[in-house]
């Protein structure tokens, strides 16, 4: 695939009190809709152009994993990428999907549904993550699996339709449903008592699939094949939170970061630091390849705590590091309710981002699935070592509650920053932040 290696931060970095951020930046490509445009690319009859990919670790890996399955994927440009699907065939070594939970699960639903067999490894990390999840309602349609951690090993083909209630409201789990129904036979239905993200809903259609959603219940239509298109990829909310966050709490900060998915499924975050007094507003929303975007502007703000409902999770799930870093900040106390899942991301990201708040000064603590943040109203101490457990999130999320701290914040494993956000040094660097 000809791919340019980006340059990866240093294992250790700092992040130290900064003057006030200011500029306009764009983020990098959305991950959820980059790993869908891959795969569902590489299921499409023709050829899908894909502008705005993020070429992070985790989406570079999917894309050779699609490419070891047997699609044409080329890259032509920075963010620039062709693919041409194809019938997919058993791939002679197996599928490396590195630290990509998006990714693995993903792509076992789609595999699911050919008659091959494969085998899906993975990092230290992602190896410690549930995929049982995923392979139970595979089982049940019919596909045949080995391991419930990775390695996993599928046997797929011949699969049958199913009607599955998605009680964890997680959209990996919906979407390896919807991509093995892609060749399955039967009815294909996910029952969300609360939603998750729809990415691969909107995308599907893109790729002209009928796709329905009624009264919280996601259906495939007869018509399930899939045609190539072009994909503009959307700046990352995820990503976007870094820069955002950073504005509110260094003192004099003005950033706009154009581009932005705002798709109400992504937008927790910006809902819930409105909540707590953020100085944030949209402007130029439009709709590009069925998702919401706009720029946002935040500018530098007095945040006050807030208690966020655990109906809000799944619209933010990746984003509780950095508000926990924004909580320290505010006055009084924030209570962050039914975070379970970030128990098994790439780390037991609610026991790092107490260790980590703690290391910096701030009284943080646990109570069942929620998480508790004393806020100091002002400047905390700061002046820890981190250990970020190779959690890009996590190494992002210290480095920047360092550039407000009292005195600077270390990150260990920054290099991970590379899996999501190949660009946040520079990014950061831009707008006055001192991240080295």
């Amino acid at each position: 695939m000809n791919v340019t290696a980006e340059l990866k931060p240093a294992a250790t970095l700092a992040g130290s009190p900064s003057g006030p951020l200011t500029g306009v930046v764009r983020v990098s490509g959305d991950k959820s809709i980059s790993h869908r445009a891959l795969i569902l690319g590489g299921l499409a009859s023709g050829e899908t152009r894909i502008t705005g990919l993020l070429e992070g670790d985790d989406v570079l890996n999917t894309a050779k994993a699609v490419r070891a399955l047997g699609a044409d994927v080329e890259r032509i440009g920075t963010g620039e990428w062709r693919v041409r699907g194809a019938e997919w065939q058993s791939p002679p070594v197996p599928v490396d999907c590195g630290n990509s939970g998006t990714g693995a699960r993903l792509l076992m639903g789609a595999a699911a549904g050919f008659p091959i067999e494969l085998k899906f490894t993975g990092d230290a990390s992602l190896s410690g993550r549930p995929m049982e999840r995923v392979l139970g309602p595979l089982r049940a349609m019919g596909a045949e699996t080995v391991g419930s951690t990775l390695p996993v090993t599928i046997r797929g083909g011949n699969l049958r339709g199913i009607h599955f209630v998605n009680e964890k409201a997680s959209a990996q789990v919906k979407s390896a449903i919807l991509l093995a129904g892609l060749r399955a036979a039967g009815e294909v239905e996910v029952v969300e008592p609360s939603q998750s993200r729809d990415h691969s809903e909107n995308m599907l259609r893109a790729f002209g699939c009928d796709v329905e959603t009624v009264d919280g219940t996601v259906r495939l239509g007869e018509r399930r094949s899939l045609t190539g298109t072009n994909v503009v990829v959307p700046g990352d909310p995820s990503s976007a939170a870094f820069p955002i966050v950073a504005a509110l709490i260094v003192r004099g900060s003005e950033v706009t970061v154009r581009n932005v998915m705002v798709n109400p499924l992504r937008t927790g975050l910006l809902t819930t630091l409105r909540e707590m007094g953020a100085d944030l507003s949209f402007a130029n929303e439009r709709d590009e390849g069925g998702e919401q975007v706009a720029d946002v502007t935040v500018r530098a703000s007095d945040l006050r705590g807030v208690e966020i409902p655990a109906s809000r999770a799944p619209s933010m799930i990746d984003e509780y590091p950095i508000l926990g870093v924004a909580a320290a900040f505010a006055r009084g106390r924030s209570v962050m309710q039914g975070l379970s899942e970030l128990r098994v991301k790439e780390s037991d990201r609610l026991a790092a981002i107490i260790a980590g708040l703690r290391a910096c000064g701030i009284d943080a603590r646990d109570e069942g699935d929620s998480l508790i943040v004393e806020g100091v109203g002002g400047l905390p101490p700061g002046g820890a070592s981190v250990q970020a457990h190779h959690d890009h999130r996590i190494a992002m999320s210290f480095l920047v509650l360092g550039l407000a701290a009292r005195q600077p914040v270390t990150v260990d494993s920054a290099d991970m920053i590379a899996t999501s956000f190949p660009d946040f040094v520079p990014l950061m660097q831009s707008l006055g932040a001192r991240v080295a």
